[in-house]
């Protein structure tokens, strides 16, 4: 009955070794642990008005998985957030998740609320250093405002974008909608509101933060 017993005990124990083979156990025990992309923004990442998995960042999630890079997506946009609110949120949202690469889409509910651009800029900044000192890399989206804004307040709102990327260190995409708010028909693209992007729009908006995103991705 031993004898039995062991060889029963042997054959399970051998066929529980090769289904880990089978599983993803191996590479994390190799160290290829799946990284974390910690994505926080607003109505630009987070769906607004789209129906769900049709956004930039669930775009991301299937092209990560297309073409097989160990990483997963956390999405920790909210519509309507500033800078100010992404700041409030970021420290909890790093230490829950533990994320690899933190993307900041964040600042053009600023604009529309006619913040002080000092203190956009010093947002920006601050979460930078805070994602870096956890760790992260670090991907600032930029955003630019309607020529209606006036010609001083539109420079130097997509400056507070370059300088903070330039004084931390930090990748930069300067303008999340470029080809598609610039574009020979900058209504086409977006909903009646004429502030959010279509799904349509949303591979285009991808494909903007694709190449930069990649390099971060070890």
């Amino acid at each position: 009955m031993k004898r039995t017993a062991y060889r029963r005990d042997f054959i399970l124990s051998v066929a529980a070794g090769t289904l880990v083979g089978l599983c993803p156990l191996p590479t994390l025990a190799q160290g290829k642990a799946a990284q974390v992309i910690l994505v926080l923004g607003d109505s630009m990442s987070a769906e607004y008005g789209l129906a769900r998995g049709t956004g930039w960042v669930a775009l991301l999630e299937k092209r990560l998985a297309q073409q097989k890079i160990p990483a997963t997506v956390v999405n920790a946009s909210v519509s309507g957030d500033t800078t100010a609110g992404g700041r409030s949120r970021l420290g909890a949202l790093l230490a829950q998740h533990k994320p690899a690469v933190v993307v900041i889409e964040l600042g053009g509910n600023d604009a529309l609320r006619g913040l002080p651009l000092q203190s956009t800029e010093d947002n920006l900044a601050w979460m930078t250093q805070a994602a870096q000192d956890a760790g992260a890399r670090v991907l600032l989206v930029g955003m630019q405002v309607p020529p209606n804004y006036g010609a001083s307040y539109t420079q130097r709102f997509a400056a507070a974008f370059e300088t903070v990327a330039r004084q931390r260190k930090a990748a930069l995409v300067p303008f999340l909608l470029k080809g598609i708010a610039d574009g020979p028909d900058p209504t086409a693209m977006f909903q009646s509101d004429r502030i959010h992007p279509r799904a349509e729009a949303h591979p285009r908006m991808l494909d903007n933060v694709w190449p930069e995103l990649k390099k971060l991705l070890r």
